[in-house]
């Protein structure tokens, strides 16, 4: 059997020494985020600067997933088998890169590609060791205050502030700096190694040279991996967060890649600062429902993930109002429902991964919930291929639907677990 130490105890007043071990792994899923976000923020410049076109700009944000995907599926299990911390040190690396490829497009617009590629390899393998990583160092013996749904959300905090601090930067260095394609870069490279530097003293938290089993700092080296509690993850986590998961990213990305190129028209000179807010909303907004998750999830597990998705219907619903009157303060109200609804849906998804995974799989669980998020980032290129046949606000409505039918399923399947386990409740021993 695994066992823990005690906490350790202050010597002078008896408590308990509260570790902040996770603050420092935090800012490698800010880097995700931040990585992610700051070529958003500059996609209306390489569309006037560089003259690619809106169906350009919109495939160089989307291949992003296809290198996130692979980086995600890679990432996590690597990160149960060697451990968090040179998985994380590693993604990095390759997120540095990444980012001096996409400094070098303006002289060579074809290394856009391969950068996009790269940051979305080096953002998924930060998002599934990294998510598990925060996750286990919130939890005892390492942080013995954190309650089992802080530690479960506090990667999503940490990605939101990446988001939204990202693009916003980005656009005010594109909209006022000398060489805007480049200097705009600049400040992601610092956070990476400032990143690398905190996580390199972070504590490992997972086995090394085994089969990713996770353990406590005083467990023995060949203590096994405890049993995991209650059902199989994998039915529990198709029927109630798989469905979940891509409006994760269908959400941001819409405000994010879709919304700004539509309203701006009347925005001569000012399109890349506004959609550089729009970047710092969208997150903005999901960190700032995270106290309603929390109060929701206290309610009732299902309740977190039904108002995120009637939030992303409420914001797609002012999208395309926004974009049939040509509205930018309209638009920027839907980009801020819109990540409400992200946020909620992100805090949801997570908290659900962390009950449902058993220590030797959670990174692994963590991945696949996160590649199944950013197949929402391929929504804006669909939405572009779709506006050659029908009218953008005639999409945005579209997209009501498949939302609202998720919704519904999830209600649904939420009432019958809850209902299932009440009859298990009330069901007595017979002699």
């Amino acid at each position: 059997m695994t066992t823990t130490a005690p906490p350790a105890t202050s010597r002078t007043t008896g408590r308990p020494i509260r570790h902040r071990h996770w603050l420092r792994t935090g800012w490698v899923m800010t880097a995700s985020g931040w990585s992610a976000n700051q070529f958003s923020a500059l996609l209306g410049a390489y569309h006037a600067d560089l003259g690619l076109t809106g169906a350009t700009t919109t495939a160089l944000f989307g291949i992003y997933v296809l290198g996130l995907i692979p980086g995600l599926f890679l990432g996590g299990p690597a990160a149960d088998r060697r451990g968090r911390r040179p998985v994380v040190l590693a993604a990095l690396a390759l997120s540095a890169l990444a980012t001096a490829l996409l400094m070098a497009g303006p002289v060579a617009t074809g290394l856009l590609w391969p950068g996009r590629f790269l940051t979305g390899i080096g953002a998924g393998a930060l998002l599934g060791a990294g998510s598990a990583w925060i996750k286990e160092l919130s939890s005892p013996p390492y942080d013995t205050h954190a309650t089992a749904g802080a530690a479960a959300r506090r990667p999503g905090l940490f990605l939101s502030a990446g988001f939204a601090t990202g693009g916003l930067v980005a656009a005010l260095i594109a909209q006022w700096a000398p060489a805007p394609m480049v200097t705009a870069y600049l400040p992601h490279l610092a956070l990476s190694a400032t990143a690398a530097l905190l996580a390199s003293r972070a504590p490992e938290t997972a086995r090394t040279g085994g089969r990713g089993t996770a353990r406590t700092p005083d467990a023995p080296a060949t203590a096994p991996a405890p049993a995991p509690h209650g059902p199989a993850p994998g039915p529990a986590f198709r029927r109630l967060v798989a469905p979940v998961a891509p409006w994760v990213f269908v959400a941001p990305s819409i405000a994010l890649a879709t919304l700004p190129g539509l309203v701006d028209a009347g925005l001569t000179g000012w399109q890349t600062v506004y959609a550089g807010i729009v970047t710092a909303v969208t997150p903005g907004a999901g960190l700032l429902v995270a106290p309603l998750a929390r109060r929701l999830a206290a309610r009732h597990r299902i309740a977190t993930a039904v108002a995120g998705l009637a939030a992303v219907i409420a914001g797609l619903l002012l999208a395309a109002f926004a974009v049939a009157r040509i509205r930018p303060d309209a638009a920027l109200l839907a980009a801020a429902v819109l990540g409400a609804g992200y946020g909620l849906c992100v805090a949801y998804g997570l908290t659900e991964v962390a009950a449902l995974a058993p220590p030797e799989g959670l990174a692994r669980l963590t991945a696949r919930f996160w590649a199944l998020c950013y197949l929402g980032f391929c929504t804006p290129y669909a939405i572009t291929l779709l506006t050659g046949l029908f009218a953008p606000a005639t999409v945005l409505l579209a997209a009501v639907v498949p939302a609202a039918a998720t919704l519904a399923l999830i209600a649904r399947r939420g009432a019958q677990r809850g209902a299932h386990r009440g009859a298990r409740r009330g069901v007595r021993p017979t002699a």
